[in-house]
């Protein structure tokens, strides 16, 4: 029978998804089952303190399907929660790395789609949520955890972006200082005097060596006779 006939309305769903991302469909699978069933603002807070690596993309995906509710469909997201969530297996790039002895170890670079569907909560549902979160210390239990989850992002974007600049300082190239102003007469007289012990020290070292080969000389003659 089908919706009209039995007095029922469906709530509207909303999808977001992504074609070949680079990961598989297991590990999509581990991150999904997490969120599936949980309200939008929980799955978010959940994936923001996943360490899975799939993560990322995913929280990226289910904010894509919150944006497409509140454009598309003027609902709320804490009316939302995430009805259905899938990863299908992409294409494989095969791809290889010699080894010793002639061999070739092969190694497969998978792909997945990943799709994530919301849904609105129905009126019952809601206010049964609404009452729960009154009972919770009055939703300040939820406001904490909203709190939390956002230290949490921002402090691993700060870690991210400390690590990117780090990579980039050996190539910079430090310049030079320019000098803090004109050279008094103390340091003229300083340095001219330093440019003068060089010199002597120079002639003194090239008489040496002057003295020195007159009298290697002597002795060769010497020898000679």
């Amino acid at each position: 029978m089908s919706a009209r006939n039995t007095g029922t309305v469906e709530s509207p769903r909303v999808r977001a998804s992504v074609k070949h991302l680079h990961a598989s469909a297991t590990k999509v699978r581990q991150v999904l089952a997490l969120i599936r069933g949980l309200g939008a603002e929980d799955a978010e807070r959940v994936l923001q303190l996943c360490q899975k690596d799939a993560a990322g993309d995913i929280l990226k995906v289910l904010d894509s399907a919150i944006a497409n509710a509140e454009n598309n469909n003027s609902l709320s997201p804490e009316e939302l929660y995430v009805v259905n969530c899938y990863a299908d297996e992409g294409p494989t790039r095969k791809w290889g790395q010699p080894r010793a002895r002639g061999r070739y170890f092969r190694v497969r670079h998978r792909s997945s789609h990943v799709t994530i569907e919301l849904a609105r909560y129905s009126e019952d549902d809601l206010e049964q949520k609404r009452r729960r979160e009154e009972a919770s210390t009055g939703g300040r239990g939820r406001a904490a955890s909203r709190r939390r989850a956002e230290r949490v992002r921002r402090s691993r974007a700060a870690a991210h972006d400390h690590e990117h600049d780090h990579d980039h300082e050996h190539d910079e190239v430090p310049e030079p200082e320019p000098t803090g102003g004109p050279v008094s007469e103390a340091e003229l007289e300083a340095t001219d005097e330093r440019d003068e012990d060089m010199a002597e020290a120079s002639d003194d070292i090239e008489a040496d060596a002057d003295t020195g080969d007159a009298e290697a000389e002597a002795d060769d003659e010497e020898e000679s006779e």
